[in-house]
């Protein structure tokens, strides 16, 4: 027999007492026994084969019983939680509290949970904000449309070879090497090292001095670096600049006509084209608003929360948001720890900027569970596996899913996704 008692806490914290009969956990003592006689070497038995009574001889009464407990408290823990529906989080701290053969096992534990939300009347708010977008208009002018088109244009610049000064905006193609003392400094020398002047990618001064120098010049200047470099080493510090400009190149944008929009390939004339970008430009825009509306339900929704956030579910969210954040670093060939470097900060100074944006996130995400629930929204399961597949499709082999997919968890992780998608599909919906 399995009784428990709970008691709440500071922090969004429980205290569960767990009392075991002694009939109840009686058995573990054979699971810890046959647990020893793997680990321990008895002349006669093979691993694992030993009797309980030879195991006990061997290591200790005392010992055999911890075992025992430890094995008893995991698997009533486990069972406890489903019966009294607590939400643990984090790493639950345990304290044996009465241990003793022919006796009940007692045991103490103080977890983290799913904290409590309650959430104010949201409706008005909702209501209101979204009579305010609905005079907001995604329509886009001429002069926006001319912009985009420029755009477009420009980025499909050709670089002209020129037998001239360099001028600001000009692509130079350069040799150069940085020293200090003499010595060239690490990554300090490039070759045929591409430049667009006037953008400010090099350290204050650099650019000035490489314009009006032309092809084949070479030139020897000191610079001093910006107090707040990112390589503390050169900040503040004087250095000695070697530059050769081996070409200069006249950056020169496409002219907007018929032909220009036939060359990508899909447009009879400019005006198909401009068509097509107005079109672009518009649906664009819509969604910008929609997300733009969305953000505003969440804040409304974080605002009208009441809620106490235990520490480990923040922290929780700062490692989701840094593995987040390590990911799109990743997709711009940079590490987590070169982006450090480059910003001269820890991951501790990081998670201290970030920590309000974590508490946002999560309270948002319980605010809009608690509107799941509140307004009985589900999705059913069929719906929940195709979007599934959707994500497994990616993983070709069947060794593979099971490797790599933790197939409860990503059911979990779709339904919650797809029940928010469908509360904030309501909040579009009230009028």
């Amino acid at each position: 027999m399995i009784n428990s008692e709970i008691k709440k806490i500071q922090d969004s914290q429980v205290e569960v007492t767990v009392s075991v009969s002694w009939d109840q956990w009686e058995k573990y003592l054979d699971v810890a026994a046959k647990e020893y006689s793997k680990e321990i070497k008895i002349e006669g038995f093979r691993p694992g084969k030993a009797p309980k009574d030879m195991v006990e001889q061997k290591v200790g009464k005392g010992a055999l019983l911890e075992a025992a407990a430890q094995q008893a408290l995991r698997e009533t823990w486990a069972k406890v939680l489903v019966e009294k529906k607590i939400e643990a989080i984090g790493n639950p701290k345990a304290e044996l509290t009465k241990l003793a053969e022919g006796n009940d096992l007692e045991y103490k534990i103080v977890t983290a949970v799913i904290p409590t939300l309650t959430l104010k009347p949201w409706r008005k708010a909702i209501e209101k904000i979204n009579k305010e977008h609905a005079k907001k208009d995604a329509a886009v002018s001429e002069k926006e449309i001319d912009k985009e088109l420029e755009d477009i244009a420009k980025s499909r610049v050709q670089h002209v070879t020129v037998e001239r000064a360099a001028q600001d905006g000009d692509n130079v193609l350069l040799d150069f090497t940085v020293k200090q003392g003499g010595v060239p400094i690490e990554n300090g020398t490039s070759k045929n090292h591409p430049l667009i002047l006037g953008r400010g990618v090099f350290i204050p001064g650099f650019e000035e001095q490489v314009i009006g120098m032309k092809a084949g010049e070479e030139k020897d200047f000191e610079l001093t670096f910006p107090v707040e470099y990112h390589a503390e080493n050169l900040a503040g510090k004087p250095a000695q600049f070697e530059v050769k400009v081996n070409e200069v190149q006249e950056r020169k944008s496409p002219e907007l006509s018929d032909e220009f929009a036939r060359s990508l390939g899909k447009f009879k004339d400019l005006a198909e084209m401009r068509k097509n970008v107005a079109e672009g430009m518009v649906e664009e825009k819509k969604h910008e608003m929609k997300e733009k509306k969305r953000t505003e339900y969440i804040e409304s929704l974080i605002e009208l929360s009441e809620v106490e956030l235990p520490e480990i579910l923040i922290h929780e969210e700062l490692h989701k948001m840094i593995g987040e954040f390590e990911m799109q670093l990743q997709g711009m060939g940079m590490t987590f720890e070169q982006y450090l470097g480059q910003i001269s900060k820890s991951v501790d100074d990081l998670e201290k900027e970030w920590e309000p944006q974590a508490i946002k996130r999560v309270k948002a995400a319980l605010a809009l569970e608690e509107v799941v629930k509140s307004e009985e929204i589900n999705v059913p399961a069929e719906e929940v596996e195709a979007e599934m597949n959707k994500t497994l499709a990616q993983y070709k082999k069947v060794k593979d899913i099971e490797k790599n997919v933790d197939l409860s968890k990503l059911y979990n992780y779709v339904k919650g996704t797809m029940q928010n998608e469908k509360a904030l599909e309501l909040f579009e919906s009230i009028k």
